[in-house]
C-alpha cells in the first residue's frame, strides 16, 4: 500500500479494488465515514495520482493475444539508453530493470506469434543487446494490475 495514507484512505482503496463500481455511499457505509468525507478523499487520491484511473476490463477473444516476457541482457552503460527503442514498440506493455544477469524484463502482448518474433528480432538487432531469452506465457493465475492478458 502507498505510504502516507491513513487507514481510511487504505480502506477506500481496498474497497475500490474489490469493486470499483460500488457507490460512494456504499464505501462510506462500509468504512464508517460520511459520504462527503469519502468523496473528498477520493478526489484527493485521484488528484495526487494514488488512484490513476478506473477501467473496464474485457475478456480477450480466444487467441487474441500472445504474451511473453523477454529477459534482455545488454552491454550499454545504462538501461535508460535502450528504453527509447522499447517505447517505440506498442506491444511492449511493461519493462522493468531487474537485478541479476538479466538487465531488463520486458512484458509483450502481440496479436500473433509471428509478430512476437518480429519484435524479438527488432530488439535482437540492437547493437547493445547481448542476449534475449523469451518466456512464453502459457496461463495466467493472478492479475491484480488490470491488464488484459491472454490466459
Amino acid at each position: 500500500m502507498h505510504t502516507g495514507l491513513d487507514k481510511f484512505d487504505q480502506q477506500i482503496i481496498a474497497a475500490l479494488q474489490q469493486d470499483a463500481r460500488q457507490s460512494v455511499s456504499a464505501i462510506a457505509s462500509s468504512i464508517h465515514l460520511s459520504r462527503s468525507a469519502v468523496s473528498e478523499r477520493l478526489k484527493r487520491l485521484e488528484q495526487s495520482g494514488v488512484i490513476r484511473g478506473y477501467q473496464v476490463l474485457l475478456q480477450p477473444a480466444a487467441g487474441a493475444l500472445v504474451s511473453a516476457y523477454f529477459a534482455i541482457e545488454h552491454n550499454s552503460a545504462r538501461c535508460a539508453d535502450i528504453i527509447p527503442k522499447l517505447q517505440q514498440i506498442p506491444e511492449i506493455r511493461r519493462c522493468h530493470g531487474i537485478s541479476g544477469e538479466t538487465d531488463l524484463m520486458v512484458f509483450v502482448q502481440a496479436p500473433s506469434v509471428a509478430r512476437l518474433h518480429q519484435i524479438r528480432e527488432l530488439l535482437d538487432a540492437e547493437p547493445a543487446v547481448v542476449r534475449i531469452t523469451t518466456h512464453m506465457v502459457l496461463s495466467e493465475w493472478i492479475n491484480k494490475d488490470g491488464d488484459i492478458i491472454n490466459s
